[in-house]
C-alpha cells in the first residue's frame, strides 16, 4: 500500500495544540504563515508519498550491499536522495544564510515524521545529516562552517556521527580512536568506529564524519574526548573535492530491520591516518557531540511516530477488506474483520497512542521555537526547560510505543502479518531499533530522572503539571459526557505522576538504585499522562468547534473519541505505573546475582 500523510491531524495538531500563530509571530519566524506551512507540508506530503514510499518495500527485500569497501544502496535511492536534496527537504530548518529555508522546527516536524513513516530506511541519512549540521552552526570554525554547510544542506553532501567503537557502547568514557596533531592546524585520526548510520553510501558526493577521539595529552573518562570533522574526501581550498581520505568501510552489518540504510564499519588511519580538523575546543567533544544527538534523540521520536501511523494505516487497509466470520450481531454472511470489537479496540489503540505521541511532540517542537526565537529572556527558560524535559520523553516513549503499535498491526494482520510479503511484518522489525539507538529507553530515563527531575528539585515538572490541572479544569466547565470522563482519567493520571515526581526527588540521594528501578516506568508514565493531557487539549478544542458548528463535524467527533479511547485504555494504567515505581523497587533488586 501507498503511504498517504495524516495531514489534516498535523495541520490540527499544529494550529490547534502547538499555536502555529504564536510561533508566526516570534522573531525570525514570520515566514511560516498558515498558508506557506500548509502549502510546504502538501508537497512534502507528495514527494514522501510519490518517491520515498515506493522504495520503502523493496529496500527491506534488496538492501544496501558492501563490496570492496564500498556500498550500493536500493535501487532508486540515489535518484531519490538527488531529488530531496535539490527539492531543498534537508534545508527545511537550517538557516538561509547557507541555503537553507529558515523555518521553524514546529514546520520541520511533520515534515521529519512524513519522511521516515514513508521510509525510515531512507530517512535515517538526512537525519544524520541534520545532526552533523547542527554540531557544525554550533561549534565549527567559521572555515568548516564556509566548507561543509551549504553543501549538507543542499544535500550534496551527507553527515554521519562517529561515536560507537566495539569495547564502548553507551559509555562512551571508554573511546580510544586517538587524534594526533600535525602542527598544521590538522590532526590524523586513528581507531575503529561501528554502527555508522550511512558511514558509506553511493547517495552523494561527499561523506562528513564527525568522530570523537583522544589527542594524546587528553585525560581519562569523557572529560578527555574531542569532536573532528573527517571528510571521506578531502576539500581543496576552493571548494572542490581532493584526495581520499584514510577513512574507509570495512564491512556493514546484517540487521533484524532498517535492512535499507547501510550501518558501517569504519576503519580511520590505517594507511598513515586519516585527517581530520578539530571541532571547537580538544577535551570538550562530548559536549558537542551532544548537539547533534539531542536534535537526532527528538528526530528518532518522529521515527517512532511516522512507523506507527504507517503501521496503523496497513492494519486500517487490512481490517475493511479482510472478510471473515459474521457479525456478532447477526449478519447474512461473513463481514470484514473491521465489525469485530477486539479488531476495533486494537485498531483504536494504535490510532489514539499515535495521534497523543504526534500531538506532543509537535508541541515539544513549538516550545524548542519559543526558547530560540521568544524576545523575553524569560520565555525563552521557560519553553527551554520544557523542550528539554519533553526530550526523553518524545525520544523514549514514542518509540518504545511504535513498537507495540507495529505489533499490534501484526495481530489484525493475523497470520498474513507473520508472513513477509504482507509488509506489516517490516514496520515491526524497523520499529524495535528505536528504542536502542541514539541512546537506550533507560538512557532516555536516567536523563528524565537526573538531569531533568532531580537537578532543579522537580520543579520543571512539577510547572508542566500545573498547566495540565488547567486543562482539568477547562474540561470541569464543560457538559459534555466524553469530556468528563477523560477528565476523571486525567486528573488520576496527573496524581500519579506528580507522586512520582515528588518521590523521584525526595529519594535520589538516600536510595539511589531504587529511584533509577523505576526510571523507565517514569518515562513511559509520563508519556501517557502528557500524551493524555495533550488529547484532552484536542478534545477540548473539538468540542468547541462542534458547538459552534465550524469545520468538518466527522473529523471533531473522531477526536473526541480517540481522546476518550486513550484516557480509558492508556491513561488509566497510570496509577499502576505509580505504584510500580514508588512501592515496587525492592522486587527489582531482590535478588542476589547468583539467583539469576
Amino acid at each position: 500500500m501507498s503511504y498517504v500523510a495524516p495531514l489534516k491531524d498535523m495541520l490540527f495538531v499544529i494550529n490547534e495544540l502547538a499555536g502555529l500563530s504564536a510561533v508566526n509571530a516570534l522573531p525570525g519566524c514570520e515566514d511560516a504563515t498558515p498558508e506557506t506551512v500548509e502549502a510546504v507540508l502538501e508537497e512534502n506530503a507528495r514527494f514522501c508519498s510519490e518517491v520515498v514510499a515506493p522504495l520503502n518495500f523493496e529496500g527491506d527485500k534488496e538492501p544496501s550491499f558492501w563490496h570492496d569497501g564500498q556500498v550500493t544502496t536500493t535501487k532508486g535511492f540515489k535518484q531519490a536522495f538527488k531529488a530531496f536534496g535539490e527539492a531543498g527537504w534537508q534545508g527545511v530548518q537550517h538557516p538561509v544564510d547557507f541555503g537553507g529555508q529558515g523555518l521553524p522546527k514546529l514546520v520541520a516536524t511533520p515534515c521529519i515524521e512524513m519522511l521516515n513513516a514513508a521510509n525510515l530506511s531512507f530517512a535515517l541519512c538526512p537525519l544524520l545529516t541534520d545532526g552533523a549540521i547542527e554540531a557544525l552552526m554550533t561549534a565549527g570554525t567559521d572555515a568548516q562552517k564556509e566548507t561543509y554547510l551549504a553543501n549538507l544542506i543542499s544535500g550534496k553532501w551527507t553527515g554521519t556521527m562517529n561515536l560507537t567503537e566495539p569495547q564502548a557502547g553507551s559509555d562512551l568514557a571508554m573511546v580510544r580512536s586517538r587524534a594526533v596533531p600535525q602542527g598544521d592546524g590538522t590532526y590524523k585520526v586513528f581507531g575503529t568506529k561501528i554502527f555508522i548510520t550511512y558511514g558509506e553510501h553511493d547517495m552523494a558526493e561527499n561523506i562528513i564524519h564527525l568522530v570523537l577521539a583522544r589527542t594524546p595529552d587528553a585525560p581519562e573518562g569523557v572529560k578527555g574526548i574531542s569532536l573532528f570533522v573527517v571528510p571521506k574526501f578531502l576539500v581543496n581550498a576552493d571548494g572542490s573535492l581532493g584526495a581520499r581520505n584514510d577513512a574507509h568501510c570495512v564491512s556493514i552489518e546484517h540487521k533484524l530491520g532498517i535492512k535499507a540504510s547501510p550501518t558501517a564499519v569504519l576503519q580511520f588511519g590505517d594507511h598513515g591516518g586519516a585527517v581530520g580538523t578539530l571541532v571547537g575546543e580538544e577535551n570538550r567533544g562530548l559536549e558537542y557531540m551532544f548537539i547533534m544527538m539531542n536534535a537526532a534523540r527528538f528526530a528518532v521520536g518522529m521515527q517512532g511516530v511516522g512507523v506507527a501511523e504507517r503501521a496503523y494505516q496497513k492494519a486500517v487497509q487490512y481490517a475493511k477488506d479482510r472478510v471473515q466470520s459474521r457479525d456478532l450481531a447477526g449478519s447474512a454472511g461473513p463481514v470484514a474483520i473491521i465489525h469485530q470489537p477486539d479488531v476495533r479496540r486494537m485498531l483504536m489503540s494504535m490510532r489514539a497512542q499515535t495521534e497523543a505521541a504526534r500531538a506532543l511532540s509537535y508541541v515539544t517542537a513549538a516550545a524548542f521555537d519559543a526558547a530560540h526565537h521568544h524576545a523575553d529572556d524569560a520565555t525563552r527558560k521557560a519553553n527551554k526547560a520544557f523542550y528539554e524535559y519533553m526530550v526523553p520523553i518524545v525520544k523514549g516513549w514514542s518509540t518504545e510505543m511504535s513498537i507495540d503499535v507495529a505489533s499490534t498491526g501484526v495481530q489484525i494482520h493475523g497470520g498474513m502479518g507473520f508472513i513477509e510479503e504482507t509488509g506489516a511484518a517490516q514496520y515491526y522489525r524497523d520499529a524495535r531499533i528505536l528504542t536502542i539507538y541514539e541512546g537506550t529507553t533507560a538512557i532516555q530515563a536516567n536523563d528524565l530522572v537526573g538531569r531533568k527531575t532531580v537537578r532543579d528539585g522537580g520543579a520543571t515538572a512539577k510547572g508542566i503539571l500545573a498547566q495540565v490541572r488547567q486543562t482539568e479544569t477547562d474540561l470541569a466547565a464543560c457538559t459534555s459526557g466524553d469530556l468528563a470522563a477523560i477528565r476523571n482519567q486525567l486528573a488520576a493520571g496527573s496524581k500519579a505522576l506528580e507522586e512520582v515526581v515528588t518521590h523521584v526527588a525526595a529519594n535520589m540521594k538516600s536510595d539511589i538504585k531504587g529511584v533509577f528501578a523505576g526510571s523507565v516506568p517514569y518515562l513511559k508514565l509520563a508519556g501517557i499522562v502528557l500524551g493524555g493531557w495533550q488529547m484532552a487539549r484536542a478534545a477540548l478544542v473539538a468540542e468547541q468547534k462542534l458547538q459552534a458548528g465550524e469545520g468538518d463535524a466527522s473529523f471533531y467527533q473522531a477526536k473526541i473519541a480517540t481522546a476518550r479511547f486513550f484516557a480509558e485504555h492508556i491513561l488509566s494504567q497510570a496509577p499502576g505505573y505509580r505504584t510500580a515505581i514508588v512501592e515496587g523497587s525492592a522486587g527489582v533488586l531482590a535478588l542476589a546475582e547468583e539467583q539469576f
